[in-house]
């Protein structure tokens, strides 16, 4: 997953402490037993740079984890909606796709009708944040 950010003007991007945590401990998980360095690189600078704040603070059009998210794809005008979850819940014929896939990856923290070009698999993709609905039951 080689998935970093090409725009020289970075939106902020806001994520809950709790989300933060389990995530870097994850990628040292990932970085440790899986040998997966390469592909978490661009997704653990995202993270770094990410505010981490509270859980009520964060407004409810910010991606976290578990909200429900329409995309649109500025190119194709294609939309795509799906539920962004922790890897070992992934599950794209149910449209919960892993933070750690180069468009849930690419979208965390930011907030709807925010812009983001984003390096994936198929070369760079742009895309705006259509919709956000945060899911707290699946925390």
């Amino acid at each position: 997953m080689s998935n970093a950010k090409e725009n020289t003007e970075l939106l902020p991007i806001y994520i809950t402490h709790q989300d933060k945590q389990r995530l870097e401990n994850m990628i040292a998980l990932y970085k440790r037993e899986k040998n997966q360095t390469d592909d978490l690189t661009a997704f653990s600078a995202e993270l770094e740079r990410a505010t981490a704040v509270e859980s009520h603070h964060i407004l409810h059009d910010v991606v976290r984890m578990n909200s429900r998210v329409t995309i649109v794809d500025l190119n194709t005008h294609e939309e795509l909606t799906f539920t962004l979850v922790f890897p070992e819940d992934a599950d794209p014929d149910n449209n919960k796709i892993s933070v750690f896939a180069p468009i849930g990856a690419g979208i965390l923290g930011y907030q709807t009708d925010d812009e983001i070009d984003w390096v994936v698999p198929a070369g760079t993709r742009r895309f705006r944040i259509a919709e956000v609905i945060y899911e707290p039951e699946g925390s």
